[in-house]
């Protein structure tokens, strides 16, 4: 646990008023709590995590479950209105933003999103339902996945459409815009 909250404490820059910081150490703590085997002993951090949890949700807006499966360095740019599902796996190094749910596509039927490594996700996105996204995957702001997204591409629009990322030239920003030395005109559509 604590080897994780030192990489979280890094990922966001050694900043105390970073609320995806509190919510990544009561997530830890939550983690932590059932490496506890006997339940007795266990039952006081339970129901700490769960008001820690819940004091969180009010003040931030994020419901990170301890269930959710969440790989290191994950990064929570922007607090407020970000619901993510128990059942959710995240790889390394994906960044979320405000507005973003993840979760069961239907309140009956299981399965939720697997995220790979590297996913940048855009303000306001969903990705609903038991679909996986690759590594290296831009998901467009306010965009519906409900859907698998192949590695390298970009996932934007309602409902979303996958398109392949360009590959990275260097000074290009990781959209495929090239920058107004490399076009002279300024950003050219994708």
């Amino acid at each position: 646990m604590f080897d994780n909250l030192r990489e979280d404490w890094r990922t966001y820059e050694r900043d105390l008023t970073r609320q995806g910081l509190w919510v990544m150490a009561v997530y830890r703590f939550g983690r932590w709590r059932y490496r506890i085997q006997k339940r007795w002993l266990r039952l006081p951090f339970s129901v700490l995590y769960k008001l820690l949890r819940l004091l969180l949700q009010i003040l931030t807006g994020i419901d990170l479950p301890c269930e959710a499966i969440v790989g290191r360095r994950f990064r929570i740019e922007h607090f407020g209105d970000i619901i993510i599902s128990g059942d959710a796996v995240f790889g390394d190094d994906v960044v979320i933003r405000n507005g973003v749910t993840i979760g069961l596509k239907r309140t009956y039927e299981r399965g939720a999103p697997i995220i790979g490594n590297r996913v940048d996700i855009g303000t306001g996105a969903k990705i609903l339902g038991p679909i996986r996204i690759g590594d290296d995957v831009v998901i467009g702001a306010n965009a519906v996945v409900l859907q698998d997204v192949p590695p390298h591409s970009l996932a934007i629009g309602v409902p979303a459409r996958i398109r392949p990322r360009r590959a990275r030239s260097g000074s290009g920003s990781e959209f495929g815009y090239k920058s107004e030395s490399e076009s002279g005109s300024g950003r050219e559509a994708l």
